[in-house]
């Protein structure tokens, strides 16, 4: 029977038994209808099949009465016997295979109902409770144990403490989920500060992990009730950013526990300290299983403690915790750590950063803001960026400009040291090139190391070439950045401009090869002059702008490509040459849309990956709920405009998960409207943005549409064959243009220009055996006179390099190659190329 089986497996011999058993005594009838209740038919779907009709109704029906019969009699039994109802019910549960699951609803409903629990009741629960693992289910069963713990007064808690703590040991260490075991961690920590406000609970402090042993060895050595009042505190903080009440008393408790150099050094830990092993310590998280073997810096039962350690730290450590903030920042939530990312740590030391009000925090935010490409950490560390620069009274463009680093080089870009009579020099040589070259005691060069200085300064050589890697990497993010402001329209005073632009070591060598346009104190017309690159500004200047073609007249815009082409400047990115785009009629028409790119056809796996590379955010196209709409998104004009291009799965694609093509579609813009976006009429848009946003839409079709695709009709395929010729050699878009004009500057520098002649939509290429025309747009081949194909697949490198160009343009590059090939076709030695030319020749 089920009443002998209880008493039977919860007699323990201990201080409870009595408790126990005269609980299952005084509800035996609840334990009858327990029984009952297990030896009910239960339905059976092959059973049923061979069973009379309405089996189902019968068995549900009984079941039905034997369930309404418990909720009767639980709800008119007296308290005393209620108590004793929901001991035998948490008793009961353990002979259902499923823990604690089956009663779970009864439990609740008496617990409710019962003022005036007895500890020894209470001990009961909880014991009985911590049985099980510290899962799902188990942690939903504690809550209703505390309860009826928390009804009780001191005396009583101190009763049940042993209880008390061994429920949070065992919470500390299972895997329920954190939305669940938060709260009743704080629940318990309460309980037991009533017992003793000075001790810290078992596993509080994580028994094993490397990061937090200076937190066990001062709570072993000297423990107070300020340090447990410290580590509660710590252990207390949930969210992401702490409240303000959090942080004072943060500082106050910091220092009545005289903990500054504690958490200093528990900070110092998480930064540089062993990682925990996935083999000896368990899993980072509940619901990571299997044999997967990794490594994690905090477990994630750990993580409020962890987090509350790096908050302390920022607020109590001052400019010694920022480069400790970077690394953990960078180790948790960067790539290649060797460590398993931790978000909320990282989001923690990146949010931790902003509130430490240290100048060296900017550029510790900046060079995160480089390195950290998971999406959600890059929004954080916009906050962050955003905050720190309120905090300074500035803009967060500002800032950005502002926490650009120098990296310790001199205002030219470079920076020396002497490694054993050897000169190495770390140097920004051009717009997009760092080169570390060594100097022998000779004077001969080298960009090898000789030995002597690979041999004797390990260590400084080393040293240099993760310089030379991280000025690389702020180079790359000051070219995207600075290019980016061609949208923005923004003005600085000359002054500023020069310190943060002009004369930074690194920023500087972009913006020098830049126009800008100045706007001298005192003049009566307010007229911005354009400066060449390279050039000092006349008069005065009060305010710089970047110069931007869209502003600009025709006729200024030719003279200053012939400048950049005669004086052979090569712009750290295109800007003289760079395309406008402007409201059409057809654009005013559609009014708050563009079809301008629509309806092109492209490969989609291309596409998505450009996105990646411009910046766009957008969703991944796919056979699933939502991936037949596609979206991408960018930001333009400092935040406070995003452009929005839509495309979708090309009509007849019959691809796998992710389609091979993509059809292009609207293009749309929005307007910040405090913390939401709203669409707004094309018109409205400003020229920059508008012209800046259109252009990455223009190289996004350029370069992925199948158009450009030169093996395209040797696929045998006839899918959008209408569409390849008709855009393969179709009319020229903005950058098409560009690419002719570009052209017929560069054509008479050439030693082929005798060969070759612009004709409207081709460049026209002389050879000995036949002529040829190359598309501007596609660089695709028709060859005369009865327009044949010629399909040329570029090697992976186009071009000798040999020719100047004033920006980089692949396309441009490989028009040229295909032009100096082709000048010269009867030295052309590839059979595939000759036999397509002597075809129709």
């Amino acid at each position: 029977m089920l009443y002998d089986t209880l008493v039977a497996e919860f007699r323990r011999n201990d201080s409870l038994d009595d408790v126990r058993s005269t609980a299952l005594d005084r509800v035996r009838w609840l334990v009858d209808l327990l029984e009952r209740r297990r030896t009910e038919p239960r339905w059976d779907a092959s059973a049923a099949l061979r069973g009379p009709e309405g089996e189902f109704q019968r068995i549900q029906a009984i079941r039905a009465a034997t369930r309404s019969e418990i909720d009767s009699r639980l709800a008119a039994c007296p308290e005393e016997e209620a108590r004793a109802a929901a001991l035998c019910l948490m008793l009961a549960s353990r002979f259902d295979d499923t823990g604690l699951r089956r009663y779970d609803s009864e439990i609740k409903t008496v617990i409710s109902r019962v003022r005036g629990w007895a500890p020894d009741e209470v001990a009961v629960m909880l014991f009985r409770v911590t049985e099980f693992d510290m899962g799902f289910w188990s942690a939903g069963s504690l809550g209703m144990a505390l309860d009826a713990a928390e009804q009780l007064g001191a005396d009583g808690c101190r009763t049940v403490a042993p209880w008390l703590r061994h429920a949070h040991a065992k919470l500390m260490s299972g895997d329920a989920p954190a939305h669940l075991r938060g709260p009743l961690v704080k629940r318990l920590r309460a309980l037991l500060a009533r017992v003793d406000e000075a001790h810290i609970p078992e596993g509080l402090i994580p028994a094993h992990a490397p990061w937090a042993a200076p937190l066990r060895d001062r709570a072993n050595a000297s423990p107070t009730p300020e340090l447990t009042d410290f580590v509660r505190h710590l252990a207390g903080l949930s969210g992401p950013r702490p409240s303000l009440r959090w942080r004072r008393t943060c500082r106050e408790l910091a220092d009545g526990a005289s903990a500054r150099g504690l958490v200093a050094d528990v900070l110092r830990a998480l930064a540089e300290g062993d990682p925990l092993c996935s083999r000896g310590s368990g899993a980072h998280a509940g619901w990571l299983g299997g044999d997967h073997h990794h490594h994690y810096v905090v477990h994630q039962n750990d993580g409020d403690l962890a987090r509350g350690v790096v908050w302390a730290a920022a607020l109590t450590g001052g400019p010694a915790a920022v480069r400790h903030l970077r690394a953990l920042a960078l180790r948790t939530g960067g790539p290649g750590t060797g460590v398993i990312e931790d978000l909320k740590l990282a989001g923690a030391a990146i949010n931790a950063l902003a509130e430490t009000g240290d100048p060296a925090a900017l550029e510790a935010l900046w060079q995160l803001r480089s390195r950290i490409k998971h999406r959600a950490l890059r929004k954080q560390l916009d906050t962050a960026l955003v905050t720190a620069a309120g905090k300074q009274g500035i803009t967060a463009g500002q800032l950005i400009e502002r926490s650009v680093p120098d990296h310790g080089l001199a205002p030219d870009g470079s920076l020396e040291r002497e490694l054993g009579g050897h000169r190495v020099r770390v140097a920004i040589e051009e717009p997009a090139t760092v080169r570390l070259t060594f100097t022998r005691p000779d004077g001969g060069t080298s960009r090898t190391a000789p030995v002597a200085v690979k041999d004797g300064f390990p260590d400084e050589l080393q040293e240099l070439k993760v310089l030379a890697k991280e000025v690389r990497g702020t180079l790359s993010a000051e070219r995207a950045r600075v290019e980016a402001l061609m949208s923005a329209g923004r003005e600085w005073p000359y002054d500023e401009w020069c310190r943060y632009y002009r004369d930074h070591p690194v920023t500087g060598t972009l913006v020098r090869g830049l126009i800008w346009e100045f706007q001298n104190a005192g003049d009566g017309d307010g007229e911005w002059r354009a400066v060449a690159p390279t050039t000092e500004p006349p008069g005065e200047p009060e305010r710089v702008r970047l110069w931007h073609p869209v502003r600009a007249s025709r006729d200024e815009i030719r003279a200053w490509r012939e400048h950049l082409v005669t004086e052979r400047l090569r712009q750290p990115f295109k800007q003289a040459f760079r395309e406008i785009y402007l409201l059409t009629p057809a654009e005013e028409e559609t009014g708050v849309y563009s079809n301008r790119f629509a309806a092109h056809i492209v490969h989609y796996r291309q596409l998505y990956a450009l996105f990646k590379e411009r910046g766009w955010q957008a969703n991944f196209l796919g056979r699933y709920d939502g991936g037949y709409d596609g979206e991408a998104r960018a930001e333009f004009g400092d935040g406070e405009w995003r452009a929005c291009f839509h495309h979708e799965p090309a009509a007849d694609d019959d691809g796998g998960y992710a389609p091979e093509h993509a059809a292009t579609d609207q293009v749309r813009f929005e307007r910040r409207d405090g913390r939401r976006w709203r669409e707004v009429p094309l018109a409205e848009v400003p020229p920059l943005v508008f012209s800046e946003a259109m252009r990455d839409v223009d190289l996004f079709v350029g370069v992925t549409s199948i158009a450009a695709d030169p093996d395209w009709t040797d696929r045998g395929e006839d899918r959008y064959a209408g569409y390849w010729r008709t855009a393969t050699f179709g009319a020229l878009t903005e950058s098409a243009e560009i690419r002719r004009e570009a052209l017929e500057r560069i054509l008479p520098r050439l030693k082929i220009a005798d060969r070759c002649s612009l004709d409207g939509r081709f460049l026209t290429v002389r050879g000995d055996l036949r002529t040829y025309k190359i598309h501007l747009g596609s660089a695709n081949i028709l060859m005369e006179p009865d327009d044949s194909y010629l399909c040329i697949v570029p090697a992976r490198r186009s071009g000798d390099g040999k020719v100047f160009l004033p920006f980089e343009d692949d396309r441009l590059s490989l028009i040229l190659s295909k032009a100096f090939l082709l000048a010269a076709d009867t030295k052309i030695t590839d059979r595939t190329i000759i036999h397509q030319i002597k075809r129709g020749g």
